[in-house]
Protein backbone atom coordinates (compact mmCIF):
# COMPACT_ATOMS: atom_id res chain seq x y z
CA UNK A 1 0.00 0.00 0.00
CA UNK A 2 1.18 3.44 -1.04
CA UNK A 3 1.24 6.35 1.96
CA UNK A 4 0.96 10.02 0.06
CA UNK A 5 2.95 12.11 2.76
CA UNK A 6 2.77 15.64 0.07
CA UNK A 7 2.27 18.22 2.42
CA UNK A 8 -1.03 19.68 1.44
CA UNK A 9 -2.07 23.40 1.71
CA UNK A 10 -5.95 23.88 2.92
CA UNK A 11 -7.95 25.07 -0.44
CA UNK A 12 -8.82 28.67 2.20
CA UNK A 13 -4.87 29.36 2.30
CA UNK A 14 -3.76 28.32 -0.94
CA UNK A 15 -4.42 31.72 -2.78
CA UNK A 16 -2.60 33.98 0.28
CA UNK A 17 0.41 32.07 0.14
CA UNK A 18 0.79 31.93 -3.59
CA UNK A 19 0.37 36.01 -3.93
CA UNK A 20 4.02 36.76 -2.82
CA UNK A 21 5.54 34.11 -5.58
CA UNK A 22 3.11 35.08 -8.23
CA UNK A 23 4.29 38.81 -7.52
CA UNK A 24 8.11 37.96 -7.81
CA UNK A 25 7.73 35.94 -10.85
CA UNK A 26 5.96 39.09 -12.68
CA UNK A 27 8.86 41.30 -11.17
CA UNK A 28 11.34 38.53 -12.81
CA UNK A 29 9.79 38.91 -15.89
CA UNK A 30 9.65 42.63 -16.05
CA UNK A 31 13.23 43.03 -15.26
CA UNK A 32 14.40 40.64 -17.96
CA UNK A 33 12.18 42.36 -20.52
CA UNK A 34 13.65 45.73 -19.22
CA UNK A 35 17.10 43.92 -19.72
CA UNK A 36 15.91 42.39 -22.98
CA UNK A 37 15.17 45.76 -24.59
CA UNK A 38 18.01 47.80 -23.08
CA UNK A 39 21.07 45.29 -23.33
CA UNK A 40 22.86 45.35 -27.28
CA UNK A 41 24.41 41.75 -27.15
CA UNK A 42 20.78 40.66 -26.47
CA UNK A 43 19.70 39.07 -29.68
CA UNK A 44 16.11 40.74 -29.08
CA UNK A 45 17.39 44.29 -28.73
CA UNK A 46 18.99 44.41 -32.47
CA UNK A 47 16.29 46.87 -33.77
CA UNK A 48 14.31 45.13 -36.31
CA UNK A 49 12.74 46.92 -39.26
CA UNK A 50 9.27 47.22 -40.05
CA UNK A 51 8.09 44.77 -42.40
CA UNK A 52 5.48 46.85 -43.91
CA UNK A 53 7.35 49.80 -45.18
CA UNK A 54 10.44 50.51 -47.45
CA UNK A 55 13.03 53.43 -47.75
CA UNK A 56 10.76 54.63 -50.35
CA UNK A 57 8.10 55.65 -47.74
CA UNK A 58 10.75 57.51 -46.35
CA UNK A 59 11.86 59.39 -49.34
CA UNK A 60 10.20 62.36 -50.35
CA UNK A 61 11.21 62.26 -53.66
CA UNK A 62 10.58 60.27 -57.00
CA UNK A 63 13.34 57.42 -57.60
CA UNK A 64 15.41 58.52 -60.44
CA UNK A 65 14.84 56.92 -63.55
CA UNK A 66 17.09 57.28 -66.29
CA UNK A 67 15.39 58.92 -69.84
CA UNK A 68 15.40 57.46 -73.21
CA UNK A 69 18.56 58.03 -75.05
CA UNK A 70 19.25 58.93 -78.63
CA UNK A 71 22.21 58.16 -80.18
CA UNK A 72 23.22 61.71 -82.17
CA UNK A 73 25.16 61.65 -85.92
CA UNK A 74 28.93 60.60 -85.80
CA UNK A 75 31.20 63.41 -84.84
CA UNK A 76 33.06 65.69 -87.41
CA UNK A 77 36.49 66.50 -86.89
CA UNK A 78 35.35 69.85 -87.34
CA UNK A 79 33.50 69.79 -83.74
CA UNK A 80 36.23 68.25 -81.90
CA UNK A 81 37.99 70.07 -78.78
CA UNK A 82 40.35 68.38 -76.90
CA UNK A 83 40.85 68.62 -73.05
CA UNK A 84 43.68 68.07 -70.23
CA UNK A 85 43.47 64.14 -69.01
CA UNK A 86 47.10 64.17 -66.88
CA UNK A 87 50.24 63.91 -66.87
CA UNK A 88 50.57 60.12 -67.06
CA UNK A 89 48.19 59.79 -70.13
CA UNK A 90 48.80 57.59 -72.78
CA UNK A 91 46.19 59.13 -75.48
CA UNK A 92 44.84 62.04 -76.42
CA UNK A 93 41.04 62.85 -75.72
CA UNK A 94 38.28 65.32 -77.33
CA UNK A 95 34.59 65.59 -77.06
CA UNK A 96 32.33 66.34 -79.46
CA UNK A 97 30.61 69.64 -78.86
CA UNK A 98 27.65 69.07 -81.07
CA UNK A 99 26.86 65.79 -78.95
CA UNK A 100 26.44 67.45 -75.58
CA UNK A 101 23.29 67.58 -73.82
CA UNK A 102 21.79 67.57 -70.54
CA UNK A 103 19.08 65.39 -70.16
CA UNK A 104 15.89 66.11 -67.48
CA UNK A 105 17.12 62.93 -65.66
CA UNK A 106 20.73 64.87 -64.59
CA UNK A 107 23.27 62.92 -67.42
CA UNK A 108 24.97 64.67 -69.20
CA UNK A 109 25.70 62.87 -72.38
CA UNK A 110 28.78 63.03 -75.12
CA UNK A 111 30.40 61.51 -77.76
CA UNK A 112 33.72 60.61 -77.26
CA UNK A 113 36.99 60.43 -79.33
CA UNK A 114 39.97 58.99 -78.07
CA UNK A 115 43.50 59.04 -80.46
CA UNK A 116 46.56 56.72 -79.48
CA UNK A 117 50.51 58.06 -80.34
CA UNK A 118 50.10 55.99 -83.40
CA UNK A 119 46.92 56.60 -84.80
CA UNK A 120 44.27 54.14 -82.94
CA UNK A 121 40.80 56.09 -82.39
CA UNK A 122 37.86 55.33 -80.49
CA UNK A 123 34.93 56.81 -80.80
CA UNK A 124 32.34 56.15 -77.63
CA UNK A 125 28.84 57.88 -76.93
CA UNK A 126 28.97 58.20 -73.51
CA UNK A 127 27.07 59.93 -69.89
CA UNK A 128 27.88 60.84 -66.96
CA UNK A 129 25.81 61.27 -63.85
CA UNK A 130 26.96 64.06 -61.48
CA UNK A 131 24.99 62.90 -58.17
CA UNK A 132 26.28 59.83 -58.19
CA UNK A 133 29.67 60.61 -59.98
CA UNK A 134 28.98 57.35 -62.33
CA UNK A 135 29.68 56.81 -66.20
CA UNK A 136 27.84 55.04 -68.66
CA UNK A 137 28.81 53.92 -72.33
CA UNK A 138 25.95 53.62 -74.74
CA UNK A 139 27.45 52.69 -77.78
CA UNK A 140 30.71 51.95 -80.36
CA UNK A 141 31.29 54.77 -82.97
CA UNK A 142 32.30 52.62 -86.17
CA UNK A 143 34.72 54.24 -89.06
CA UNK A 144 31.98 54.10 -91.40
CA UNK A 145 29.87 56.64 -89.59
CA UNK A 146 27.39 53.94 -87.67
CA UNK A 147 27.26 53.04 -84.02
CA UNK A 148 27.26 49.85 -82.14
CA UNK A 149 25.13 48.99 -79.01
CA UNK A 150 27.29 48.72 -76.23
CA UNK A 151 26.44 45.21 -74.88
CA UNK A 152 27.26 45.56 -71.45
CA UNK A 153 25.78 49.35 -70.68
CA UNK A 154 25.41 49.81 -66.90
CA UNK A 155 26.61 52.55 -65.22
CA UNK A 156 29.78 52.30 -63.14
CA UNK A 157 31.93 54.39 -60.79
CA UNK A 158 34.26 56.61 -61.83
CA UNK A 159 37.59 55.74 -61.24
CA UNK A 160 40.46 57.74 -60.88
CA UNK A 161 43.44 55.07 -60.98
CA UNK A 162 44.17 54.20 -64.75
CA UNK A 163 46.42 56.85 -66.32
CA UNK A 164 43.60 57.61 -68.67
CA UNK A 165 40.86 59.21 -66.57
CA UNK A 166 39.41 60.94 -69.09
CA UNK A 167 35.83 60.54 -66.73
CA UNK A 168 37.46 61.75 -64.15
CA UNK A 169 38.81 65.11 -66.07
CA UNK A 170 35.41 65.24 -67.60
CA UNK A 171 33.40 65.60 -64.31
CA UNK A 172 35.49 67.49 -62.10
CA UNK A 173 36.67 69.65 -64.31
CA UNK A 174 33.89 70.78 -67.00
CA UNK A 175 30.76 68.77 -66.29
CA UNK A 176 29.93 68.77 -62.84
CA UNK A 177 29.97 70.71 -59.16
CA UNK A 178 28.72 69.79 -55.21
CA UNK A 179 26.88 66.75 -57.12
CA UNK A 180 25.01 68.33 -59.81
CA UNK A 181 25.39 69.58 -63.47
CA UNK A 182 27.38 72.55 -63.51
CA UNK A 183 25.11 74.51 -65.89
CA UNK A 184 23.50 74.52 -68.76
CA UNK A 185 24.53 72.54 -72.28
CA UNK A 186 26.28 76.47 -73.27
CA UNK A 187 28.13 76.73 -70.51
CA UNK A 188 29.79 73.29 -70.97
CA UNK A 189 30.72 74.14 -74.55
CA UNK A 190 32.45 77.50 -73.49
CA UNK A 191 34.32 76.02 -70.57
CA UNK A 192 35.59 72.56 -72.93
CA UNK A 193 36.83 75.15 -75.80
CA UNK A 194 38.37 77.67 -73.48
CA UNK A 195 39.70 75.23 -71.23
CA UNK A 196 38.39 76.72 -68.04
CA UNK A 197 38.01 73.76 -65.71
CA UNK A 198 35.88 74.38 -62.48
CA UNK A 199 37.27 75.49 -59.32
CA UNK A 200 35.98 73.74 -56.25
CA UNK A 201 34.19 75.90 -53.99
CA UNK A 202 33.45 78.91 -56.99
Amino acid sequence: MAFDFAFRIPATQKIPQLLPLAASLLLLGAATQVHAATDPFYPSAVQQSNPGLSDDDFDDGKSWQEVKTEIPPAPQTANLVSFYVGPTATMNFFIDMNSISVGSDGVVRYTLVSKSQGGAENISYEGIRCQTYENKLYAFGQKDGSWSRARLSGWKQISELSGNRQHAALAKDYLCQDGTVAGKVEDIRNRVRSNRTIKPGS
